[in-house]
């Protein structure tokens, strides 16, 4: 999702004939406003990198050409890599303002959320479970839960809610013989924990489900811990 912000500033100098709204001594093709976006609802997250936009404007409301150039007050929390580009490395959280700037004309700031980073992913329960199974069809094993914490940002480690987790059945691979409830892709929850069962469709017994969970950060890098592998072994 973008998010958008106007800067509407005045230009220096106008006039407006009394009883009209008519401007004197203006260059209705100079650029007199900013309008800025963000990706992500300017949402990012710690250690990545993100790049807004800028389009000026002239009087008429039209996009002109001119040379935007970015920075921040707030080094604790961004650094701005590329001034004429924008591109910005989140530091640390909670946030931090940006502003463009066009000649003397400065935008608005516009404030970039620093989500913390993801350190590490863990099992809270053993990575193996046994399930006795009357019969071969519909059996549902213990919950497979890992949970994601941020160990650097705080004094203490942070559960991570909102975050995605994918669970994987890496064995047996495509059969159809075990299934993962209540799916394969999850967010965690409270606590910063993501778990699933496996429910044992068809399979002749005694045999074994192993589940991998992986979980990634916003820049595509693996986070520490993953994959986490369970084995899920069912018995006649």
């Amino acid at each position: 999702m973008t998010r958008r912000a106007w800067a509407a500033i005045a230009v220096p100098g106008l006039l407006a004939v009394a009883g009209t709204c008519s401007p004197i001594g203006v260059d209705l093709n100079a650029v007199i406003a900013l309008e800025i976006s963000l990706p992500d609802s300017g949402i990012v997250e710690e250690g990545d990198t993100i790049v807004p936009a800028a389009r000026p404007l002239n009087g008429y409301g039209d996009s002109v050409a001119a040379d935007v150039i970015w920075a921040t007050p707030d080094t604790t929390a961004l650094a701005v890599l590329d001034s004429t580009t924008g591109a910005t490395l989140a530091r640390q959280p909670p946030s931090g303002r940006l502003q463009a700037r066009v000649g003397t004309l400065r935008s608005n700031f516009v404030t970039v959320t620093v989500r913390p980073q993801a350190d590490t992913l863990f099992a809270t329960v053993p990575l193996r479970d046994t399930v006795m199974a009357v019969t071969s069809t519909d059996s549902l094993s213990s919950d497979l839960t890992v949970r994601l914490q941020d160990l650097t940002t705080g004094a203490s480690p942070v559960d991570l809610v909102g975050r995605p987790v994918v669970f994987t059945l890496i064995y047996p691979n495509g059969s159809g013989s075990f299934t993962l409830e209540p799916g394969d892709s999850l967010l965690t929850g409270a606590g910063g924990v993501a778990s699933v069962r496996v429910r044992l469709v068809a399979r002749a017994l005694p045999d074994s489900a192993v589940v991998e969970a992986r979980a990634e950060r916003a820049n595509g890098q693996t986070i520490p811990g993953s994959p986490v592998t369970f084995v899920v072994e069912y018995l006649p």
